[in-house]
């Protein structure tokens, strides 16, 4: 098969595509990948076929909240982009594989005739149960029922995009959408990138779906040296470390919040090491024997297993990997989806309630902490989640899902 996928975004939404790249090939496929400019050495080491998004911004967009105008320019921009590179691109393939962020997609495919797998890294379908991932509600709220809220989602998607994307459907000769929230679940075939056990599903969703596992990549390229030094400093005594990481998002606040995690270590006796991401989080932290800074990408796989606890920001990515090592967490949300997984975390008994890193005080952050590395329930329930997504094939049952539209068309073909 010839298959075009096509994703934007952080390290935790390119590296599964690159993983995902990487499978299909071995498989025997021709894969073309559409990939923010930023990760162009990550796939040149990944040794997979790419291409690279003409607008790109992603790094920009992740070290601020935008406001309204520059949101709506950015979307905008990223829009028109995808239509003008990704309809010639789909013309030479069998099948696109698109994030739901890609809010392009759907039409281009209808325009091409190719058939899409719109993916997500969690339950972003419209439905009567589960509320918008991205929205800070996630538990049930007599006022803004999770109808109301996907409604609201709705209006606001309508207002960035549909203007955008009818002015290139007509220009395509296409009829316009009357609403993006139904029409691009509708026309896809949904597949729901996160593992089961961790994230939930809405028994009242009426579009196509399945749920496969989230696609960790266990196989990119990282500095040896570094990772033997981290594990090194886990390892020189029996006291419990904790793993900070913001990821690649920034946040006004992180200085101080590192700080404060620093000291409520040191008084309890606890290490630390701090993930510094793409904004150096930590960088400002007085040297410590009790203290690693873990300046270079190391895999989460090669260094959560060590630890005793994991804070970080939510994102699906981290969340995952945390959960995979059957590591207690505890999540400080900045985010979109991030205060999803942390009620979800939270929900499954796995870790302490997140807190947020702008109205936290010191002194109920070292509440959390203490909870979230003395409660031994956190550690009996992290564990035995880690046991069942251990046994998930994430990446295995995405390719077959997508293999399974070759065979539906061998199987035409003989007819």
């Amino acid at each position: 098969m010839k298959i075009l996928l096509v994703v934007r975004g952080s390290q935790g939404d390119i590296y599964p595509y690159l993983g995902l790249a990487g499978e299909l090939e071995k498989r025997g496929h021709d894969v073309t990948l559409s990939l923010p400019g930023i990760f162009e050495k990550e796939a040149r080491d990944a040794g997979v076929n790419h291409v690279l998004q003409a607008f790109d911004d992603i790094e920009g967009m992740m070290g601020d909240v935008p406001d309204t105008k520059n949101l709506l320019e950015w979307t905008r921009r990223v829009i028109d982009s995808q239509f003008r590179e990704i309809v010639p691109l789909l013309r030479q393939n069998d099948i696109l594989v698109a994030a739901n962020t890609e809010f392009a997609a759907a039409s281009i495919a209808e325009y091409c005739g190719k058939p899409l797998i719109r993916t997500a890294y969690g339950p972003f379908i419209p439905g009567r149960v589960i509320p918008p991932p991205v929205f800070p509600w996630s538990k049930p709220h007599p006022v803004f029922r999770p109808a109301f809220l996907w409604a609201l989602l709705n209006l606001g998607l309508n207002f960035m995009v549909k203007k955008i994307i009818n002015r290139h459907r007509a220009a395509l000769g296409m009829e316009p959408i009357a609403d993006q929230a139904d029409h691009a679940p509708s026309v896809a075939d949904n597949y729901l990138m996160y593992s089961k056990y961790l994230g939930n599903t809405d028994p009242q969703w009426k579009y196509r779906w399945e749920i496969g596992g989230y696609c960790f990549n266990d196989t990119f390229p990282y500095k040896k040296k570094a990772y033997e030094e981290c594990l090194s400093f886990i390892k020189k005594d029996e006291r419990p470390v904790i793993f900070f990481t913001l990821g690649s998002c920034n946040a006004g606040k992180r200085d101080r919040f590192a700080a404060w995690l620093f000291d409520i270590c040191g008084e309890n006796g606890y290490r630390l090491v701090v993930g510094c991401g793409w904004w150096e989080v930590g960088a400002r932290l007085p040297a410590s024997e009790d203290l690693f800074l873990l300046d270079s990408a190391v895999p989460h796989r090669l260094i959560f297993p060590h630890v005793t606890a994991i804070i970080h920001h939510g994102g699906s990515g981290t969340t995952h990997s945390a959960s995979r090592a059957g590591k207690p967490q505890m999540v400080v949300p900045l985010l979109l989806d991030q205060f999803y997984w942390g009620e979800r975390i939270n929900a499954l008994g796995a870790g302490p309630p997140g807190v947020k890193m702008s109205g936290v005080s010191k002194k109920r952050l070292a509440r959390r902490v203490t909870d979230l590395l003395t409660n031994p329930q956190y550690r009996k329930n992290a564990a035995a989640l880690g046991e069942l997504m251990r046994r998930e094939r994430g990446l295995e049952n995405i390719c077959d899902h997508i293999e399974s539209y070759g065979e539906a068309d061998e199987e035409r073909i003989a007819e």
